[in-house]
């Protein structure tokens, strides 16, 4: 677990052997920037997590669209051009929604989108074993951040189609979620998160510790209690 800014850390990356990189990018609400440096951002980033995977790993990106000043970002589009920009290929794209069928939206889309990017196609004889579409993402431990579910569709089709992965990177962890998913799924799990309080929350989270307590993506409200983690020796 890393305390650092992402784009710092990953100029000082060199060992990549066994990892694939599953993560969100953050909007631009987050960074506090204007929509076109943010845009231009976005697109360098996702390119750069797809270089961070190694040659037989894969990128998972889940992503929420959002509307700007009435307008809709469509957020698959800036990530595929950053991700074919550096090589890669979109293998995979999954639905997951956030809002029950029939539900409206006003600034972010009822539904987050699972994009999966490769070197080269999935292997015909493997059958997926996470749906197109997701009913829901899970219950969360803030109210923008990774569902449960959603973290172990993306973390399953790592394990199906890349099963050289040793290790799953997050460079936008926030609260690890996906770093706790991919533990559980037997992975070992490297994450960067900027806050400090984040990181050591990130580094403490385990699948087993998430309370029912926490908000399911589909009436996330307001944000909940951070569950209870017992530090690992």
């Amino acid at each position: 677990m890393y305390a650092a800014d992402t784009v710092e850390w990953l100029r000082e990356r060199r060992e990549r052997r066994g990892w694939s990189v599953v993560s969100s990018i953050p909007d631009v609400s987050e960074l506090g920037v204007s929509e076109s440096v943010w845009r231009a951002f976005f697109t360098e980033m996702a390119g750069a997590l797809f270089q961070l995977a190694d040659d037989d790993g894969l990128l998972a990106l889940i992503q929420t669209d959002v509307r700007k000043d009435g307008l809709w970002v469509d957020k698959s589009s800036l990530v595929n051009a950053g991700v074919v920009a550096a090589g890669g290929i979109l293998l995979a794209r999954k639905i997951i929604c956030r809002r029950p069928p029939g539900m409206t939206s006003t600034k972010r889309a009822a539904y987050s989108q699972l994009l999966v990017f490769g070197r080269k196609a999935f292997d015909a004889a493997l059958p997926d074993t996470v749906p197109d579409v997701l009913p829901d993402g899970g219950p969360v431990t803030w109210t923008r951040g990774v569902g449960l579910y959603a973290a172990r569709a993306a973390i399953d089709v790592v394990k199906r189609f890349a099963p050289t992965t040793t290790t799953i990177v997050d460079p936008f962890c926030g609260e690890g979620m996906i770093l706790a998913v991919a533990n559980e799924r037997g992975l070992h799990a490297i994450g960067v998160e900027r806050h400090k309080k984040r990181a050591e929350g990130a580094r403490l989270l385990r699948v087993a510790h998430l309370r029912d307590g926490l908000e399911p993506t589909t009436s996330a409200r307001s944000r909940p209690r951070s569950p209870k983690a017992a530090p690992t020796a």
